[in-house]
């Protein structure tokens, strides 16, 4: 369906693209995945159209249509909700148009009244007179109510106009749907009703994303951007990553008989395939995993940093005592009523509809912020380390990175600068990459310093706001392992799904109108129908 021949793109010196051959065909989703800087979203652009390749070409096939996620927030500011999502079937918004416009003509002749049927047949044929409530459907899915459909797009709140725009991009049912970062701003709910959509879409979808459980729930393929060529593998991410460090790990071991190796990547195929069977995403396209061969296994040359958090001591049994504590903005409630005893060990995913209200939460708890009532106590033998969502404060400076680490150094061994150096290496800051200043970093290496800070640091207490955003999938999953190996006590708010259930033992959800606290995973506490009922009414009592 999609086809892309002898593909280069060079900017100056840097070859980006060498010579890539790849196709997309009907039914099957593409994860797009690369290390930062590999050029995923650039790639996008070249599929749309957007951007010109420097040699070679990309082909849709003839008579299909192609939608894609816009990233200009601001394009539709002048139409309503209702006619931006249309809008996201050219031809059919034209049609439409044109015979709007033939209808209020106050001298509608004959002629006009000819254009007007042909206009009808076409517009028949691409189901346009479902056309409004096909939009409509598509927004109320996505949590844009009946009350904005007919809004000014330049009315509506930003994180709300990325709903629009992704139901523009959905509108109509196109046969190659692009989207680069679709979950950016969607709540857990909406992302779960995007996933059940993309698992069960007939067509052709493509997709970066920077959460691995909505790639491991819609995508059937990963497209992996290395050393500027494209490399497709069957299978979702989780897939993709476990069997390229299972093929990694073979390599290493040069005596392991070829027949060993075989079998061990061959059972592995049977269980993967076995698990993703029993899956509630499993759809008839993803079960083409079955059809895996060895031979499609290869090790990645991804670079993972080393994130390990250790203790310098471990804690006791009281970690942190919170009682009736609760904070408000301009006299709006962000949460009340929190009352939470944390135990030794508890690995707490702390989350609200409302990100200032978690944000709120951990700057009281690190004395950033006085809350209108209640108090909170740390246990006396525990020790705290925070990752703000917020760390632009701590890069205010000229320092460079060995220097900036120095900060938080407790000994002469951790003031010398190789043992710096080393920390740095461990998250892929080496050689003169250590000299950096912090106020030239990217949002990404800004979070690997923090984390380095956390690591030296040696808490037995984490605390950390949104900790994923700005970090590759590389990041992500070694800063996932690392917390789940963990032997100290977690507090996190995250929108990266697989962390928050992967690492959390404990739910806690703050609202305006109380707390809803459980011990039991993040998918359990997302299923449960009493739970469910309970959140509906603290968001609206």
């Amino acid at each position: 369906m999609l086809t892309v021949s002898n593909l280069s793109v060079q900017f100056g010196k840097r070859i980006l693209f060498d010579e890539v051959n790849t196709s997309f065909t009907q039914g099957n989703c593409y994860g797009i995945i690369g290390a930062n800087g590999a050029g995923k979203s650039t790639f996008l652009k070249i599929l749309a159209g957007d951007i010109d390749p420097t040699s070679g070409h990309v082909t849709l096939e003839p008579g299909k249509r192609m939608s894609v996620l816009n990233q200009n927030h601001n394009m539709f500011d002048e139409y309503t909700v209702l006619e931006t999502v249309m809008m996201g079937n050219k031809t059919l918004y034209k049609v439409k148009k044109e015979m709007d416009a033939l209808y209020l003509n106050p001298d509608f002749s004959d002629k006009d009244a000819e254009r007007v049927g042909e206009l009808q047949v076409v517009f028949e044929e691409m189901n346009g007179w479902n056309a409004d409530s096909d939009a409509a459907t598509l927004l109320s899915n996505l949590g844009i109510t009946e009350e904005f459909h007919y809004t000014l797009m330049g009315d509506m709140d930003s994180k709300l106009k990325v709903r629009v725009l992704l139901a523009q991009a959905l509108f109509g049912n196109p046969d190659v749907l692009i989207m680069d970062e679709p979950t950016n701003d969607l709540d857990f709910e909406t992302i779960a009703w995007l996933e059940n959509f993309l698992a069960n879409y007939d067509n052709t979808v493509i997709v970066v994303s920077h959460d691995r459980h909505f790639l491991d729930a819609v995508c059937t393929h990963i497209s992996d951007i290395d050393f500027g060529k494209i490399n497709q593998y069957s299978g979702n991410y989780t897939f993709w990553y476990e069997s390229s460090q299972l093929a990694a790990k073979q390599r290493a071991q040069q005596n392991k008989k070829a027949e060993d190796k075989k079998k061990e990547l061959q059972e592995f195929i049977m269980r993967f395939s076995a698990n993703v069977a029993k899956s509630k995403q499993a759809t008839s396209r993803k079960k083409m995993i079955e059809k895996l061969k060895v031979d499609d296994i290869k090790p990645s040359s991804r670079r993972y940093p080393a994130i390990i958090f250790e203790q310098e001591r471990e804690a006791g049994d009281q970690i942190l005592n919170i009682s009736d504590l609760s904070a408000s903005v301009e006299g709006e409630v962000l949460f009340k009523g929190v009352d939470l005893n944390m135990a030794k060990g508890d690995k707490v995913v702390v989350f609200s509809k409302d990100s200032r209200a978690t944000t709120a939460f951990y700057e009281i708890l690190n004395g950033n912020m006085e809350p209108d009532t209640g108090k909170f106590d740390w246990g006396i033998t525990t020790t705290q380390s925070y990752l703000p969502a917020d760390n632009h404060s701590f890069f205010e400076n000229d320092l460079t990175l060995v220097d900036w680490l120095r900060q938080w150094a407790t000994t002469e061994e951790e003031r010398d600068e190789v043992y710096v150096r080393g920390f740095l290496g461990k998250m892929i800051f080496s050689g003169e990459e250590a000299l950096k200043t912090g106020r030239v970093l990217s949002g990404g290496e800004k979070v690997r310093c923090m984390l380095s800070r956390m690591m030296m640091l040696r808490a037995n207490v984490l605390m950390l706001d949104e900790p994923t955003n700005h970090l590759d999938l590389e990041s992500i999953t070694a800063f996932n392992n690392s917390l789940k190996n963990f032997k100290g006590s977690v507090l996190f708010t995250t929108h990266d799904h697989e962390f928050a259930q992967t690492v959390a033992n404990r739910v806690l959800e703050i609202t305006p109108n109380g707390i809803i606290d459980r011990y039991m995973t993040f998918d359990e506490y997302l299923e449960d129908d009493k739970i469910k009922e309970m959140r509906k009414k603290m968001y609206t009592v």
